[in-house]
């Protein structure tokens, strides 16, 4: 029994043989059937790091820089139009509070000359209303008098 204990330990818990095996075959595969190919192939990645290292990645480079130089120095060509167009902005809006305040100085003081002559004129209206009532009492106490000589009889 104890020998078939190990025979069943070995062929169940046991898995040299098996992954060596394995091992075998992929080297095998590998070397005889892979090798000049996966070289090959490694040959020709190494060459395109190579050419790509070497030349396309500094005209890239170059590219982006002459690129970048002129998109910058038209984002400061840009800025400084809008500058201009906001200090041209702002002194319009300068010159139009300033009239605006020269105006309302202007329309101030025509506004009080204007109270002035309304109340001149207020004065006057009052003073020929007062008279006119004046001359009506009087006209009326005129009348009354007149009237009371020909009541009285």
């Amino acid at each position: 029994m104890g020998r078939k204990a190990g025979e069943i330990h070995s062929r169940l818990l046991d898995h040299r043989p098996v992954i060596q095996g394995e091992i075998r075959y992929f080297i095998k595969e590998f070397e005889e059937k892979r090798g000049l190919r996966e070289l090959r192939v490694l040959e020709n990645l190494k060459n395109t790091t190579f050419e790509t290292n070497e030349h396309i990645l500094p005209k890239c480079e170059q590219a982006m820089h002459d690129n970048l130089h002129e998109t910058f120095k038209r984002l400061q060509a840009v800025n400084d139009r809008i500058r201009r167009f906001q200090e041209k902005e702002h002194e319009e809006k300068k010159i139009q509070a300033d009239k605006l305040r020269a105006g309302d100085g202007k329309r101030m003081a025509q506004w009080e000359t204007f109270m002035k002559d309304q109340e001149s004129k207020r004065a006057e209206v009052d003073e020929e209303h007062r008279k006119a009532v004046q001359r009506l009492k009087e006209q009326y106490a005129h009348m009354e008098k007149e009237l009371a000589k020909y009541v009285s009889f």
